[in-house]
């Protein structure tokens, strides 16, 4: 059903269709320079929503080296756009376009507790096995 993706140069024109929804009061020409421009920075990356050929949602995610307030260091990662088409609201995308993960290995007791007063949940655990042939 929702395809989520990273953004690649391909999804341009249909990510600044979406993007403009958001930024009424931006020139397409302008967005589509400034969402090329992300494209080219490590520290920047945006996930867009598909449903069938269309993106009907995106989330601009970047790291900021400027202070952020409420924040202790730098850089902090950052949310800076995030919208879902109206007619797909209430359906779990912005939170899905916003997943992050993390592990640790099975006997690490003290990152495990770490994890999880940080919030995260235990989503599988796994045993890996080796042989030398």
């Amino acid at each position: 059903m929702f395809n989520i993706k990273k953004m690649q140069i391909g999804d341009i024109e249909k990510t600044i269709s979406i993007v403009k929804k958001l930024f009424i009061n931006s020139d397409i020409g302008e967005l589509k320079k400034e969402f090329m421009q992300y494209l080219e920075k490590n520290d920047t990356v945006i996930y867009v929503c598909y449903l069938e050929n269309e993106i009907i949602a995106f989330a601009q995610c970047q790291l900021r080296y400027d202070y952020v307030e409420g924040t202790n260091s730098s850089p902090v990662g950052y949310l800076e756009g995030i919208y879902v088409d109206s007619m797909y609201r209430k359906q779990g995308i912005a939170t899905k376009l916003l997943e992050f993960a993390s592990d640790c290995e099975l006997n690490n007791r003290v990152s495990f507790n770490f994890h999880l007063r940080a919030g995260f949940e235990e989503a599988n655990r796994i045993i890996c096995f080796r042989k030398k042939i």
